[in-house]
């Protein structure tokens, strides 16, 4: 059961320092989920995180955040790479402290995810790389599943990325 200071909302441009300090802490506690380096993160500057801030109020993309008190702990994303294809489930991350079904943290972070996903289609995607075992799980708990569709990981160590895809209606 969520807290009841916990609130589920999109970001906005003036929330860039908050999007920044999870984003590195993201990169620092799973650093193959990112498709990113901590140190390429680090390296950014402030336009770069308000336009990543931003992604909240932009058409074909959401970023959604959790929040108890004035903690951020957690995030989820969404991105409809073109018109052609279904929304991917992008950035996900929850604080290890507020994760498992009795924080709620993540399945209120996915349902605000899933409702912006519904005006894009009737299927949410995403790619978990094949090394990270607890995300994969979470993502099975949730009704993803595997289509067999793979790609390499652009990022030292390498290895594959997965496909994963949950029904929407």
């Amino acid at each position: 059961m969520p807290s009841e200071s916990l609130v589920i909302r999109t970001t906005c441009e003036d929330d860039w320092r908050a999007v920044r300090e999870l984003r590195l802490e993201m990169l620092r506690d799973t650093p193959i989920a990112y498709g990113e380096t901590f140190e390429h993160a680090l390296a950014l500057r402030e336009p770069d995180w308000r336009h990543r801030a931003r992604r909240g109020e932009t058409a074909g993309q959401t970023s959604v955040v959790a929040i108890e008190g004035d903690r951020w702990v957690g995030h989820m994303g969404g991105w409809l790479p073109d018109a052609s294809t279904v929304p991917l489930l992008v950035g996900v991350y929850v604080a290890p402290d507020r994760r498992g079904d009795a924080a709620g943290v993540s399945r209120a972070l996915l349902a605000a995810i899933e409702r912006w996903a519904r005006a894009y289609g009737d299927e949410l995607r995403l790619e978990v790389h094949a090394s990270n075992e607890r995300a994969i799980r979470f993502y099975e708990k949730l009704g993803f599943a595997f289509t067999g569709g793979t790609r390499p990981y652009e990022l030292a160590p390498g290895g594959l990325e997965l496909e994963m895809t949950k029904r929407l209606r």
